[in-house]
């Protein structure tokens, strides 16, 4: 039985989690659950998963859920120390971070400094601050295991293949709702466009960085720090039907793919009982149905902000913190409507040429240039 805190536990991977756990209650328990602002789902989860702990980040919402769970067992606490203080508990067998953004950078070194096995599905954490995530990992000897169905593919090719040199990982992408439309078509965009992306349900927040490919641009870094590769070695690969989850090249032209249904649920669950294959009646690819899969190259000058991840990339040190605090701003602006699809990429490219540049940030670095970077494009 795996005791296991889930930080962001009312989005969409912190949901499918739950249900994977609610499939196989003799194998895990939730230890934890934590929100941001999201009241009535966190208090229904915990009424019927009964976890120790329930956290509701933002403090202003916590008495509704006091009162709310005052009849049970479930102690409630606020803050975001809390949830650092909640990973770190020896009761904590595993966490898994979907918190989005920034914020789960915190809360995710607190677990690894405790030596806690990390499923992960916030890779703004790898992206903001991944070689600091693998110094603590090495130093406090806990283990990274991916959530991301591409990253996920990615360590299920390399099982039993440690002695074997890779010579590229083939990462794939969907393409999102606008990969057949032109540039011209990208101005006049509203995010409810932006919304309907055509394989994945995802957060609002992921599937605008999904449609602008932002969010490739983001795994790219991710799987540099999670498989130790160098960026040159990853080549992003446009596959509209999203089977082929990602693969991965050896030095004798091998290439290893994983394939699978698009549902959140199948990597989850191997995250939680790796590295045991847990049966499940979730749906299977029929092969003969499918009839044919696609692979295109992505297009960089449509797709700017993914051409700013690997300008981010090839800057290092907080560059690809700069680029996550700007595109978090820009995706926030966008979905407000305050500004359009295209000025995203502005906004990204703006921040990462005038907010100073660190070659080796430590941590109190990495939080100054988040802040620094939000205060400039607000300015």
């Amino acid at each position: 039985m795996k005791s296991i805190a889930i930080l962001g536990s009312t989005g969409s991977i912190g949901t499918q989690t739950l249900q994977v756990i609610a499939d196989n209650p003799d194998k895990f328990e939730v230890f934890a659950i934590t929100a941001y602002n999201n009241t009535d789902l966190l208090i229904k989860q915990a009424l019927q998963f009964r976890p120790k702990y329930a956290v509701m980040v933002k403090e202003d919402n916590y008495p509704d859920v006091c009162n709310a769970l005052s009849n049970t067992d479930v102690k409630v606490l606020s803050g975001i120390d809390s949830v650092c203080d909640v990973v770190a508990m020896d009761g904590v067998d595993m966490v898994l971070t979907a918190m989005v953004g920034y914020a789960g950078l915190k809360p995710t070194i607190s677990a690894l400094k405790k030596g806690k096995t990390i499923a992960l599905a916030n890779k703004e954490t790898m992206v903001v601050a991944g070689d600091l995530m693998c110094s603590l990992q090495e130093q406090y000897g806990s283990a990274i295991l991916p959530v991301d169905s591409e990253h996920s593919a990615i360590f299920q090719c390399l099982e039993g293949e440690r002695n074997n040199s890779v010579e590229k990982i083939l990462l794939t992408a969907s393409g999102g709702p606008f990969r057949t439309k032109d540039i011209d078509y990208l101005r006049t965009v509203t995010a409810a466009d932006a919304l309907k992306h055509p394989n994945w349900n995802m957060g609002a927040k992921i599937t605008i960085d999904s449609a602008s490919m932002i969010n490739k641009g983001f795994e790219v870094i991710e799987a540099k720090w999670l498989f130790n590769v160098d960026v040159k070695n990853i080549e992003v690969v446009v596959h509209p039907q999203s089977i082929v989850h990602s693969a991965v090249q050896f030095a004798d032209g091998s290439i290893k793919a994983q394939l699978g249904v698009p549902d959140m649920r199948i990597p989850i669950q191997y995250a939680l009982s790796y590295p045991i294959r847990i049966p499940n009646d979730y749906n299977r690819v029929n092969l003969f149905d499918l009839g044919s899969l696609t692979f295109e190259k992505p297009d960089l000058n449509k797709f700017r902000n993914l051409a700013l991840a690997y300008k981010a990339i090839e800057m290092g040190g907080n560059a690809p913190c700069i680029l996550n605090a700007a595109n978090e701003v820009a995706n926030a602006a966008f979905l407000r409507g305050e500004v359009g699809f295209l000025q995203m990429s502005d906004i990204i490219e703006n921040a990462l040429t005038s907010v100073p540049h660190i070659t080796h940030p430590t941590y109190d670095d990495y939080v100054n240039t988040d802040s620094e970077t939000r205060k400039f494009i607000y300015s």
